[in-house]
């Protein structure tokens, strides 16, 4: 691992915590004073992805909260553990629960749109306002984007892991995920790389991309639970996405019965790019909730 490389993970785990949810260790970085704001991330992820958002919604009195879903990041990567969406959304339950968080602002972004949903379906009264952004809440019509297909294919995705050095990475990180490429360095981008790495050469992140449960069972339960929901919705997203396009951005909002989305000039990183404006777009849902 290079220098750079290793301190900007120490800087990141300083600015966090570990805790515990359901037997598995993990990390969550917190900042501010205010409503909860649970931020979710997806895949190749960690909490990481809203270091530039979390000082920012904190700075409009909100209580920014990321934490790692257990097999990325910081979190331990427990074998035998359930990395199905059903298995990671029990799993969130359990850390919201651990950090002691009643009522929240939930922010969702790739997998972590289905997974985040599928527990706030499952607790409505507790969620005060949901954001969606660049994820997919249809999964029976979901396909996984040209990058990330090899990883769900058992031996081709361990070797596609394995060919897929620092460089190609950093390439298809920029190619896929930034409109704007100077907004991070390649030290950055490679701090995901190893995130995702560590402990056990990409073990869990492979066995959940192949978690995912893209079934018309999962499709009923979003649009059903979603659609009784009583609490707003927002969809920001970022619009250059060669992944998850505008088309699925339409599909979330017919899922979400959402108008009017806030369009950034992004890729699918947009927390990367324009940390600023999602801020603001999250606290101007947010703010006047409670």
């Amino acid at each position: 691992m290079k220098p750079e490389v290793a301190q900007l993970i120490d800087i990141h785990s300083a600015a966090g915590r570990r805790f515990e949810a359901g037997g598995v260790r993990s990390f969550v970085r917190e900042q501010g004073r205010g409503p909860n704001v649970i931020l979710l991330h997806g895949v190749p992820a960690s909490s990481f992805l809203y270091r530039k958002v979390i000082p920012r919604l904190a700075d409009q009195g909100l209580r920014a909260i990321a934490l790692d879903f257990p097999g990325l990041g910081l979190a331990d990567r427990p074998r035998g553990f359930d990395y199905t969406w059903s298995g990671l959304a029990r799993w969130l339950g359990e850390a919201i629960d651990a950090l002691e968080v009643d009522r929240c602002h939930l922010v969702v972004h790739d997998i972590g749109g289905p997974i985040g949903c599928e527990w706030a379906v499952a607790n409505p009264d507790r969620v005060l306002s949901l954001t969606a952004l660049n994820t997919d809440l249809s999964p029976a019509t979901f396909r996984r984007p040209w990058t990330m297909h090899p990883f769900s294919i058992r031996g081709l995705g361990e070797v596609w892991l394995r060919a897929t050095p620092p460089p190609l990475f950093a390439a298809l990180f920029r190619l896929q995920g930034l409109g704007d490429r100077s907004a991070m360095s390649t030290a950055e981008i490679y701090v995901y790389r190893e995130l995702l790495m560590r402990l056990d050469r990409g073990r869990a992140f492979l066995q959940i991309m192949r978690g995912f449960e893209l079934t018309e069972a999962k499709d009923r339960l979003l649009a059903t639970g979603l659609g009784r929901r009583s609490y707003p919705a927002r969809v920001v997203w970022g619009e250059q996405d060669p992944a998850l396009g505008l088309d699925h951005m339409a599909r979330v909002q017919r899922v979400l019965d959402v108008d009017d989305p806030v369009l950034l000039p992004a890729r699918h990183f947009l927390q990367e790019d324009q940390a600023g404006p999602l801020a603001y777009a999250i606290a101007d849902q947010v703010a006047p909730l409670g």
